[in-house]
């Protein structure tokens, strides 16, 4: 399969980072993976209309096999109550017109729409940031000085219920199950569903955040970061292996940057190195992490049906994830250096 479809993952990969770097330096940042998608997809499609890969046939039918497959154990399973898996599993890929490719598209259009107006729109924005909470930490506010003595302002804690990414896509879910026509008790039970499934990363990414709390109040993150800026110039190079780590043992890209995003820019303004782009390390090197999360894999057995083999997928992934960091490591620390310095904005 790799080696009939690779252009087409290069075709696919180099359209989602050019969409990334437009939206991001001149869109939205909330939008940098959505728009990034979207115009892989795009490229995607415009690709395979002039290039097709060999065994497309024996490709079809072997998921034609499995749709039916599936579609069997799961009437037997459910008896029946599996909607229109049915008449979806027999579906051939030429059977797919553009209304069902329109409604397989839907749910991506939503998020963008919902989420370009309450970015973009300034008094969608306004209305939605309003209704952040903001709470005086009980025995922390005023409490805290940092190091200049003056009180850190981190004891505040914002709520923003209404204008966070999480509200944002509970309503994006509601109106695809609107017309989706899912009804309100399908749409519950899935919503628990994945709740039940997510219950360790629940507990583990709070967790997380508030142990990067303690740590960045109490001055051991930078404490650590002074240390760590004593490997001068070579902490370029292992910068990205602190988010790798992060990201793998806690699942959550956002929990690793929360732990080691702080020591990185005070290691980094400690070694005379760029901080922005030591974060930018860290956040890279927790994406490479992120496929040997215990939580990624259970949630990827879960999808394919096989749980179970959780450790199988582990000890593929992990030659690759450290190729891949091993190759972020190097292009970091070239960042650094006039070979690759001009990559930096």
């Amino acid at each position: 399969g790799i080696r009939q479809t690779w252009p087409t993952a290069v075709v696919c990969g180099a359209g989602f980072a050019i969409g990334q770097f437009i939206s991001a330096n001149y869109v939205s940042v909330e939008l940098t993976d959505i728009i990034g998608s979207l115009v892989a997809l795009g490229v995607t499609v415009v690709f395979l209309r002039v290039w097709h890969p060999a065994g497309t046939e024996d490709a079809l039918r072997d998921l034609g096999a499995a749709r039916e497959a599936e579609t069997n154990e799961c009437g037997l399973r459910l008896a029946g109550s599996c909607g229109n898996v049915s008449s979806a599993g027999s579906a051939s890929g030429r059977d797919l017109g553009r209304g069902r490719i329109g409604m397989a598209l839907l749910p991506y259009a939503i998020i963008v729409a919902v989420f370009s107006i309450a970015r973009l729109w300034r008094p969608a924005t306004t209305f939605l940031t309003e209704s952040d909470v903001e709470v005086d930490w009980p025995g922390l506010h005023g409490e805290l000085l940092g190091t200049s003595g003056k009180p850190l302002t981190s004891t505040v804690y914002a709520i923003p219920w209404l204008s966070t990414p999480g509200t944002l896509l509970l309503i994006c879910g509601i109106l695809v199950a609107l017309v989706y026509r899912i009804s309100p008790a399908v749409a519950t039970r899935a919503y628990i569903a994945t709740a039940h499934q997510l219950r360790l990363a629940f507990l583990t990414v709070p967790s997380l955040l508030a142990f990067a709390y303690v740590m960045n109040q109490s001055g051991q993150t930078l404490t650590i970061g002074n240390w760590i800026a004593g490997t001068g110039v070579a902490f370029a190079f292992l910068a990205p292996i602190l988010g790798w780590l992060g990201a793998a043992v806690t699942g959550s890209d956002t929990a690793s940057n929360a732990l080691f995003a702080t020591l990185q820019q005070a290691a980094g303004l400690r070694a005379g190195l760029n901080p922005t782009l030591l974060v930018a390390a860290n956040t890279t090197g927790g994406v490479v992490g992120k496929m040997l999360s215990p939580v990624h894999l259970t949630i990827a057995a879960t999808a394919v049906g096989i749980v179970g083999r959780e450790g199988d997928l582990f000890r593929y992934l992990i030659r690759w994830s450290a190729g891949l960091i091993l190759f972020i490591c190097v292009l970091v620390y070239l960042q650094f250096t006039p070979v690759l310095s001009w990559m930096v904005p």
